[in-house]
């Protein structure tokens, strides 16, 4: 937030007004779904007590882990993107053995089972 200049509109993650949108649209959606089953059917009387408990709570708390999640965020540094890492390279490594796509015989032919070998048992 430092390098905010007055009298421009902040960025939607530094500003208020995301995590208040967010936080309302998850407590509109609580009230009527609380007033629609917290009544118990179309003949007894809708409970909007409950339906605004319910979207109170809803709104506090996703109003708490969206700022929580605000405060939490960190850029990373740019030495990160730099350097010669151990992964940056996409070119094939050779295998060691272990699993690899190769033919692990010496005559380079997959390992079928073979129809007449004495282990086999036909029905």
């Amino acid at each position: 937030m430092a390098d905010q200049k007055p009298g421009k509109p902040r960025n939607l993650r530094t500003s208020v007004k995301g995590p208040l949108m967010f936080s309302a649209f998850w407590a509109v959606l609580a009230f009527v779904a609380v007033l629609i089953f917290a009544s118990g059917g179309s003949s007894k009387t809708p409970r909007f007590d409950l339906a605004f408990t319910g979207a109170g709570i809803a709104f506090i708390v996703t109003l708490v882990i969206a700022a929580m999640l605000a405060m939490s965020h960190k850029e990373n540094s740019e030495q990160l993107g730099k350097g010669s890492g151990v992964n940056l390279s996409s070119a094939r490594k050779p295998l060691h053995g272990f699993g690899g796509h190769g033919s692990s015989q010496a005559g380079g032919a997959p390992e079928t089972p073979d129809a007449d070998s004495p282990g086999s048992s036909h029905s």
